[in-house]
Order: structure tokens, then sequence, then C-alpha cells
């Protein structure tokens, strides 16, 4: 028995051929192991970098829509609120409703006023028409008077001549002064009546003018009525606009959020009232380094995974890409031509419509949610 532990136990000689064999097997074993691992670690690399030929692909990017404010076009007080936080609306749903009594009390006045104006156009159009009757019946006595004034100025000039000739018959004794008398006094008359009739048309003409000035007065008192109801028109326009807009209703299909009114609260003109989140154009805003957009351009496929839901599959294409980079659209842009310059890589905003949208996830792919973007550039 000792002499077979002795022998088991004696130490190993380093020129034993036994261990040589073994420590080559290690040798060849993790040789194997190494080149398997390198072979394997290559191949993954090689079948990366060959899916990554034709593929631009970036986590800056995120799911976007278009959220308008919902406020306030009238002042007034909140008489009912039709929605709750987070609901889901269809457009024209009424949401909001604000005191309507001061505005209907300025529809009627609108009213009263556009009927009183067109009342003083229909009286400016009579008075237009009884002062052109005027005008006309003025300006035919004119032309009477003046056609009287020749048949006076005739007469006179009958009674000169003969005035003259009778003058003529008396200084030879061949009348009498009777005759003289009464041949006189033809001429006195129509004399008189001749300068009569000469006031008579200067009255009447100036008349004709007056009446004619009246009247044009008048064509532009019905100018006037008319622009000043086309005015209560418009005044009756914006206060039934105003009476309209006591009601606020959903601008588009969505979702209604944020929430900030109650009722019996006064709200002013333009006050934010809620916010309308238009679930039915969800869009992808994806920010690509600039190195990444030579071979991008618009309608090519787009694969989306969103960080929320890894499962779902949502395609889309390239829409359009931005008209400046990330830090340009930035409320303090950088100026690169002052202080010292340290060269950043830039990002360019890309707009990503979703064409494949699976049904069961509506409303719950919300705008803000992280997405990976993969486009296909080849």
């Amino acid at each position: 028995m000792e002499n077979n532990n002795t022998a088991n136990n004696a130490p190993e000689t380093p020129n034993d051929p036994s261990n040589k064999k073994k420590k080559g097997k290690k040798k060849q074993k993790r040789l194997v192991i190494l080149v398997s691992a390198v072979l394997v670690i290559g191949t993954f690399a090689g079948i990366a970098w060959l899916s990554s030929l034709g593929h631009e692909s970036t986590d800056n990017a995120q799911i976007d829509a278009i959220i308008t404010p919902v406020r306030s076009i009238v002042p007034g007080f909140v008489t009912d609120i039709k929605f709750t936080d987070n609901q889901q609306v269809k457009k024209g749903d009424t949401l909001i409703l604000i005191d309507r009594n001061d505005y209907i009390a300025r529809v009627a006045q609108a009213e009263a006023a556009l009927e009183s104006a067109k009342a003083q156009l229909d009286l400016s159009k009579a008075g237009e028409t009884t002062a052109s009757l005027n005008a006309n019946a003025s300006v035919l006595t004119s032309q009477a008077a003046k056609e009287n004034i020749a048949t006076a100025q005739a007469r006179l000039g009958k009674a000169e001549k003969e005035m003259a000739r009778i003058e003529k018959m008396l200084k030879d004794g061949a009348t009498t002064q009777q005759q003289y008398e009464s041949v006189k006094a033809e001429y006195e008359t129509a004399k008189a009546q001749s300068e009569m009739l000469k006031k008579q048309y200067e009255a009447s003409s100036a008349q004709a003018t007056g009446a004619q000035s009246q009247a044009e007065g008048q064509k532009s008192q019905i100018a006037l009525s008319t622009a000043l109801v086309k005015q209560r028109e418009a005044e009756l326009a914006l206060a039934k606009t105003q009476l309209n807009n006591t009601v606020i209703v959903a601008p588009f299909d969505g979702i209604i959020s944020k929430k900030s009114v109650e009722v019996g609260q006064y709200m002013q003109a333009g006050s934010p009232l809620c916010s309308a989140v238009d679930f039915t154009h969800l869009y992808v805003s994806a920010n690509f380094k600039e190195t990444q957009i030579e071979h991008m351009k618009p309608g090519q496929e787009v694969e989306l995974k969103v960080d929320a839901f890894p499962k779902a599959k949502l395609k889309g294409k390239v829409e359009s890409f931005g008209g400046a980079t990330g830090a340009k659209f930035s409320l303090l842009p950088p100026d690169n031509a002052s202080g010292n310059f340290v060269k950043i890589t830039q990002r360019v905003p890309v707009k990503i419509t979703i064409t494949e949208f699976p049904q069961e996830m509506a409303g719950l792919i919300i705008p803000g949610l992280s997405v990976v973007v993969d486009v296909k550039t080849k």
C-alpha cells in the first residue's frame, strides 16, 4: 500500500511525453475557441454592416401631431362646459358655452340700426326723385322765360321804331300829341315788360341751378345712405358672428386635454381654455445627423418602432426636410463667427408621415412617444 501511494504521488517530470500532449491539446482547444469567436463576431459584424447599407436610422425621433390651443374669441362668463379632460371629440362638437345675453342684445341693436339706415336710404331716394322733378320744372320755366324774352325783345324793337316814326311826324306836325302819347306809352310798356322778363329769366335760371344742385345733393345723400346701410349690415354680421362665437366647438376630430376653465369664470378674448390634439394625422419628427442625409429624399419608405410598444409595426415615408437645422430654430442660435469655433455635428429635422398604423393602437400611440426610425435609402 505504501509503495503504491508513493508511486502515485511521485512528481511529474518535465520531459514526460504525456504532459506535452496534454498541453498541446489545450493550446489547440483555445486556438479553436478563439478562431471560432473571431469568426462569429466577424460574421455578425459583416451581417450588421451589410444590413446597414442602404439604411439610415436614428432614435432621436418622436411621434408628433397638430396640437391647437382652443381659445375664447369673445369675452364673457362661462355658463357650461360640455367635455371632460382627455375626452375624445368630433369636429364641431360643442365644448364650452359663454353667456350670450349681451350678444343677443347687440344683434337686436344692430338689426334696428340697419332698419333705420334702410329707411333713411328710402327717404333719400324719395328726396332725390322730388329734387329731380323740381330741377326739371325749374329748367323748363327758365327756358320758357328765355323764349318770352325773345318775344318781348321783338315787341320792344317794333315799339322803338314806331316811337321814332311818331316823334318825326310830331316834329313835322303830321300827327297829334295824343297819338304820340299813345305810341310812347306802348313803347314804355314794351320796354318795362322786356326788363321784367329778363329779371324773371335770371331768377328762374338761378332757381333751376339751385334745384339741380339740390338734386345732385340728394344723389350724394343716397350714396351716403347706401354706405350707411352697408356699414349697418357689416355691424349686424359682426354681432351675429360674436353671438355664434359664444359657442366654442372642437376644431377637428381628436382629444381635448389641458382643461383650464371652470363654469362661472370670466374669460377675456384670446384666453386659453384647453388644447385639441389631432389624432387622425399623426406623424414622426426625426432628427438625423447631417452626415446621414446624403442619400435620403422624400418618398423613401421608413420602418418605425415605438419604444412604448415595441411589438407595434408602423410604416411611413419621408415627407420633407426641415428648412434649417435644429440649432437654427433654437431660441438662441449659435454664431460661429464669434469666439472659439468647435465643430458639432448638426441635426436636420425630417418629417415622416405614417402610412401604416395598427387600428388597435389608436388612442395609445400619442404625440411625444419616442420612436426608432429606419429609412430605406436604397
